[in-house]
């Protein structure tokens, strides 16, 4: 995969960290705005949203080899990463990057089913499946998360597994103690399924 000179900021710092991550041998996969321009609605995206697996225990190593190699964002980002599990970066060329710690079994299987995308020719990205993205921003559960549902609803409902989504996502609402989540999904799913 050869990176493109063409590319904008964004997809150029996401390059930057994926090739870091392969070399490392390190499982992951980009979600947010690079996962939703891939899946719904094209929308302007300033920072990189990455989920990197490392578990429960194993952070510190990650977070101190990444702190080797790119810029923090804020004065303790050690410190920060370790208490909400988000190290918070910036790429070489000053993009924003937050890279999720992650190590709940979801997350684990989201990135084993994630897959690689072509936003530019010659220019492969690893992001999150659809349906995975939907059960993060229906958990996170902000209006423009619900925004950017629909969109890839609209754009992906053929192809949903849509009892994957409420499986994956019902336990997390029972954790979150937020039950509303899961009908509010289906209402979507069911006003743009394909009668």
């Amino acid at each position: 995969m050869n990176s493109s000179q063409n590319a904008n900021p964004l997809f150029q710092a996401a390059l930057e960290f994926q090739e870091y991550f392969e070399k490392k041998d390190w499982k992951f996969c980009f979600l947010g705005g690079l996962a939703v321009l891939r899946w719904g609605e094209i929308r302007m995206t300033q920072d990189v949203d990455i989920c990197l697996l490392c578990g429960f225990g194993s952070e510190e190593r990650y977070i101190e080899n990444l702190l080797t190699s790119f810029k923090p964002r804020i004065s303790k980002a050690h410190e920060f990463a370790l208490q909400n599990r988000v190290l918070l970066l910036y790429a070489s060329n000053g993009v924003s990057i937050d890279i999720s710690l992650s190590g709940l079994p979801f997350e684990e299987e989201m990135i084993n089913r994630a897959t690689s995308f072509e936003y530019l020719p010659d220019f492969d990205l690893i992001t999150c499946s659809a349906e995975d993205l939907i059960v993060l921003k229906a958990f996170a559960d902000r209006l423009k998360d619900w925004m950017d549902i629909e969109g890839i609803i609209i754009r992906q409902i053929e192809n949903l597994d849509q009892s994957y989504i409420i499986d994956q996502l019902s336990p997390l609402c029972e954790l979150k103690e937020a039950p509303e989540i899961i009908p509010k999904l289906k209402s979507l799913l069911k006003t743009h399924s394909i009668t």
